[in-house]
């Protein structure tokens, strides 16, 4: 299938590593250039080698929860190649714990960058969007605790679910300008956040193992597993997906 992908660009935030890293090289392998964003200059720098180098990357060092960063990566996108196509938005993951555990600090810290920094994007990208004839396509890189909680990520499961609405709600809003607004709910992926939660538990084998059997295809997904999946769901070739919470799970979660 040809995701018509060539020459399109995207902005993809939280993409030095794990599933953002693994969209964008999606995407550059299918003829697309990406801004890549991240928050150590080390990283950023490194990502954009590994993916082509400037005629297919260019990276910028920010943070979702900075008011400034949509600018920045949107000016990044048009000074190089004049034009943006889509935004895939990715956070890191909150701190674990419970809700009797987690301080105000620690939430408001977390709503930052995982609500507002996200929805500060997803609107600053679609005001751009708006402006071009051939629309765009925005999607959120979620978590099955849209649908499900998570045992110990209290602020994920608080966060993420009003999160997949403001998505909903913006593909509303945005879909009579001829741009689509997806979410992805990633269940158990073989990330490096992933790992860090499993050792978190114990015994990371074991955890990982309980949880593997949990999952009808009975292994984790690997990034790229993702990444060709956002890919497609980023891509003129899902013209016709919108307001979508798709999980990217394994079948792990049982709701429909």
């Amino acid at each position: 299938m040809d995701l018509q992908l060539k020459d399109r660009v995207y902005l993809l935030t939280g993409a030095t590593r794990g599933l953002g890293r693994a969209t964008a090289e999606a995407l550059v392998a299918d003829g697309a250039r990406v801004v890549v964003s991240g928050r150590h200059a080390d990283t950023v720098e490194a990502a954009v080698a590994d993916l082509g180098g400037p005629d297919r990357a260019r990276g910028v060092v920010a943070d979702n929860a900075d008011a400034a960063t949509p600018a920045a990566l949107i000016g990044a996108a048009q000074d190089a190649w004049g034009r943006v196509d889509g935004a895939l938005v990715s956070v890191g993951g909150p701190p674990a714990g419970r809700i009797t555990d987690m301080t105000d600090e620690q939430w408001t810290s977390a709503f930052g960058s995982v609500f507002l920094g996200a929805v500060r994007l997803a609107r600053e990208v679609g005001a751009v969007l708006a402006g071009s004839p051939d629309g765009g396509s925005i999607a959120f890189v979620l978590s099955s605790s849209v649908r499900q909680p998570i045992p110990d990520l209290a602020i994920s499961n608080g966060l993420r679910p009003g999160l997949a609405m403001a998505a909903k709600t913006l593909a509303d809003e945005l879909g009579p300008r001829g741009i689509r607004v997806n979410g992805l709910l990633p269940g158990r992926l073989a990330t490096e956040r992933v790992a860090e939660l499993d050792a978190a538990r114990g015994d990371a084998a074991a955890v990982r193992e309980a949880a593997s059997a949990q999952i009808p295809l009975r292994r984790y997904g690997l990034p790229e597993e993702f990444g060709r999946v956002a890919a497609f769901v980023l891509s003129p070739a899902a013209s016709y997906l919108s307001g979508v919470m798709l999980p990217v799970d394994g079948g792990m979660v049982r709701a429909l």
